[in-house]
Formats: C-alpha cells, sequence, structure tokens
C-alpha cells in the first residue's frame, strides 16, 4: 500500500504541516509515501512525488474533499494506474449522512432530510420532537449559537447562519431530532478493511454491528453517549479525511498496516 499526502502549499516537497507525524510514522511503518499539491490538483494539474507505484493500492491521507473532488482524484489516481481504495461511491456513502443513514437508523437520532430552499417547518409539522439539532450533509454550525434550534420556525435561522460561515450548504439540510449528550464522551473510531478499531480497547458493539453494515474499506465512527445512558452514532465519515483525534499517528499507522 502507498499512501498520498497532500504538500505544504509553499514547498511541495515536504507533507502540509498537519499530515507530518502521520506522514513519519507511516515511513517508520515501511508504507511507501507520496505528496501532490493539493492547490495545483484543484487547478487542474496533479503531479506526484514521488510517482505513483503502479498496480498497488492507494490511500489518499489529506483535507476534506467534496465527493465531486474525490472523483475527480480517484480518476487521475486510476489514469497513472494505481488502485484507490475507495470509489467516489463508497466515498459519498461515508461522506454524506443521507447516504449512510437508512442503514444505521435505530443507532442514531430521527433525521429529515429536505432541500436548502424547504418549507422547514411543514417538513417537520407532526413530528413530536421538543427540540431540533440541524446541519447540511456534512457539518453542523460551530459557532457559539450551534445547531440546535428550539422551535421549527428557528431551522431556518441556523440554515442561514451555516451557509453565512461556510460559505455554503452541502448537499442540503439535516433536520434531527435534539437528544441530550452527555459532554466529553465522544469517541472516533475507525473501521479498516471491515473490523472496527478503537484507539484504547476494542470498539463496542454498536460500532463493530456498523462494521458490517457499510460496504467501504475506510471509514470513522464517531459515538456519544445520551444522558439516558445510550451510544448513540453521531456521523460517519471517510476514514481518508476523517482527524485522528485521540489517535496517535504510530497508534493510525499500525492500524493501517495490520489487516493490510
Amino acid at each position: 500500500m502507498q499512501i498520498l499526502f497532500p504538500s505544504d502549499p509553499f514547498n511541495k516537497l515536504v507533507a502540509d504541516e498537519p499530515y507530518v507525524q502521520e506522514m513519519q510514522a507511516a515511513k517508520a511503518a515501511g508504507i511507501a509515501c507520496l505528496l501532490f499539491s493539493l492547490e495545483d490538483f484543484q487547478q487542474g494539474e496533479f503531479k506526484v512525488r514521488p510517482a505513483l507505484i503502479e498496480g498497488e493500492e492507494l490511500l489518499y491521507r489529506g483535507w476534506m474533499l467534496s465527493p465531486e473532488e474525490y472523483a475527480m482524484l480517484h480518476k487521475a489516481i486510476v489514469m497513472r494506474g494505481a488502485v484507490p481504495i475507495s470509489n467516489p461511491s463508497q466515498y459519498r456513502l461515508c461522506h454524506y449522512l443521507p447516504e449512510w443513514y437508512s442503514s444505521c437508523t435505530e443507532f442514531t437520532p430521527s433525521t429529515v432530510v429536505v432541500p436548502k430552499d424547504a418549507d422547514f417547518e411543514a417538513a417537520v409539522a407532526g413530528l413530536s420532537w421538543s427540540r431540533y439539532f440541524v446541519k447540511d450533509y456534512v457539518k453542523s454550525l460551530t459557532t457559539s449559537r450551534g445547531s440546535a434550534a428550539d422551535t421549527a420556525g428557528e431551522i431556518a435561522s441556523v440554515v442561514a447562519l451555516i451557509e453565512k460561515f461556510r460559505g455554503s450548504i452541502e448537499g442540503g439540510v439535516c433536520i434531527r431530532e435534539f437528544e441530550e449528550l452527555v459532554p466529553d464522551t465522544e469517541r472516533r473510531y475507525f473501521v479498516w478493511n471491515g473490523k472496527a478499531y478503537a484507539s484504547e480497547g476494542d470498539a463496542p458493539a454498536l460500532v463493530q454491528a456498523i462494521a458490517q453494515r457499510i460496504n467501504s474499506r475506510f471509514y470513522s465512527v464517531d459515538t456519544v453517549f445520551s444522558t439516558q445512558g445510550r451510544l448513540r452514532l453521531i456521523e460517519l465519515g471517510d476514514g481518508q479525511v476523517s482527524d485522528r483525534k485521540l489517535w496517535s499517528a504510530s497508534q493510525f499507522m499500525s492500524m493501517l498496516i495490520g489487516s493490510r
């Protein structure tokens, strides 16, 4: 396996700063490491240093891409003879909440998915939810105001703020039933080649169950405890663009080489 990292925007011969430790750990684990300029790629140029190893699997490890950008990267890699670990459909499956939601409904808050210009109050009419949590297909509002709406009438203002601070609404709008969560209990797990991994100990049964349902080689699973004592699924993410959180770089690479 080989790993493709984004280079520093000002020095294309070294990894971008957030990925320096991972590249060092990957090299120490005997994994071939490659660099490319994400900025140049977004301008239509794809140059890898050193060259891709034809016929070998390649894992992209870098900044979050839209499904359209990932499809372009996937095509560029394939054209150069390497084998991406995830195809565009698999990336989209884990990147967009509506794509994975139907496979995990019992583990995660109930969700209504609508276009960004929908009548939000009409969309939740008849639901007995006390509050709402509002996000687009990928992210929620992380300002001090947060993504919670106390009434259906507040949903539109949360959507407007997401668009203001993020620049756009990605995909559409997800209106989720608000659940009270226990602070500081959120954890990130990874599923690699069908097996669930934890930074410490074993992955909980909920994560292991999800690992049997999602058809993707590599993805992250975020969980948190509700105040009712239930472990809940917050979101999935493609593992290639998910932060390590509490995972050390060496732990992360040990996982990747442990089940090749």
